[in-house]
């Protein structure tokens, strides 16, 4: 049985023909380990302990969890039509199995949902999206190898990042990054970026999330030229490429707060690296909270802020992503996805053949910092 089912792509409006077999697509999953005490989908409810103020996983079949606003905001931001959503997962996963047939991914219907929203239901795009998701822990494995919540416990105790425990008014969970609290010494700056990829990995699980998007909130107080000139230009690409190219999540604003004077060299390092787009959506506040309160209202955001919500436990999403250590074994303690997969040079992350963080990527900018103090 065959049926008509256009790409949604508005440049170039290609229409193309599928064809719906009663094949079913291998299971690529990995398994989880032996010994463990229940064997899940990485996305099994029963796998992941539900947190009554964060939105348990999507089931293993797939059910549509938004309300009917989401629905309808799906529909104009995202080009999603419900009632072509499922074909066009079967879509995606017909050209994964056809231009990628040695890819092991993760096949199932709430997983390529996050890769069509996040790229507007195009599914060239889409599928680029997927191996670069992939291409980036193959290119990154400082990042990425035995990735678990126990491994980063040590950055989730700092307090380096948390999540506010209400959405904005648009259903937008809010990230609160707080680099000051880190010290070059404590451990390696790459340990943040496995915290911080974790909790993305999260964040992106339920559907509203997918179609709302998340906001960065990031407290700058007692960020000083130790931390700033420790992660340089060559990690920075790195982190920028995979939260821009590599990860389906949509990042709507940025606001930075508290940020001192070498805040200019820090940006002046991560700017070149941006899309237009993303750099318009960085928000530099000082210590105006009442500009803050003009982006994220102050009902949802902690004392500290200037809002009137229960004051920030940075050990809740801690628990939140301990809890969900078997997820996460299931999702990345596995062998590589890519392995026997040939991709384009010009989809791996740059930097990954050279110019390794043992020289000093950061020569170039460091008179820049200076002149910021």
């Amino acid at each position: 049985m065959h049926y008509l089912k256009r790409r949604r792509n508005p440049q170039r409006n290609v229409v193309t023909w599928f064809q719906r077999t009663n094949q079913t697509a291998p299971s690529l999953l990995p398994e989880v380990p032996q010994g463990s005490h229940h064997r899940s989908h990485p996305m099994d409810p029963l796998a992941s302990p539900a947190h009554g103020w964060f939105p348990a996983p999507p089931p293993p079949i797939y059910c549509c969890t938004l309300t009917p606003a989401l629905v309808a905001k799906a529909r104009e931001e995202l080009q999603e039509k419900p009632e072509w959503r499922l074909r066009d997962v079967q879509a995606l996963r017909d050209m994964i199995l056809k231009e990628q047939p040695n890819l092991r991914t993760r096949l199932d219907d709430a997983f390529l949902l996050r890769f069509l929203r996040a790229r507007k239901f195009d599914y060239d795009r889409a599928l680029e999206l997927l191996l670069n998701y992939h291409a980036g822990r193959k290119a990154w494995p400082e990042v990425f190898q035995d990735l678990k919540p126990s491994t980063v416990k040590h950055v989730l105790d700092l307090g380096f990042l948390s999540v506010l425990p209400h959405p904005d008014p648009s259903g937008r969970y809010i990230l609160c990054l707080q680099p000051g609290k880190w010290k070059p010494n404590d451990y390696p700056f790459v340990d943040n970026v496995r915290a911080l990829y974790l909790t993305l990995e999260k964040l992106i699980q339920p559907e509203d999330t997918q179609v709302n998007g998340i906001v960065i909130l990031a407290d700058y107080t007692g960020v000083g030229m130790s931390q700033a000139s420790n992660p340089g230009p060559f990690l920075a690409k790195k982190v920028v490429s995979i939260l821009q190219d590599g990860f389906p999540i949509r990042i709507k604003a940025v606001n930075i707060i508290n940020e001192p004077r070498i805040f200019k060299g820090i940006f002046a390092i991560i700017k070149p690296f941006l899309k237009e787009k993303m750099a318009e959506r960085y928000v530099l506040h000082g210590s105006d909270v009442r500009s803050l309160h003009r982006n994220i209202p102050p009902t949802v955001l902690p004392g500290q802020y200037g809002g009137s919500a229960a004051h920030l436990d940075m050990s809740a999403w801690s628990r939140m992503l301990l809890d969900c250590e078997e997820e996460f074994i299931v999702e990345f303690c596995q062998p590589d996805p890519l392995e026997g997969v040939v991709l384009p040079e010009d989809m791996l992350l740059e930097g990954e053949a050279g110019g390794g963080p043992e020289e000093d990527p950061f020569r170039a900018v460091r008179s820049q910092l200076y002149y910021c103090y």
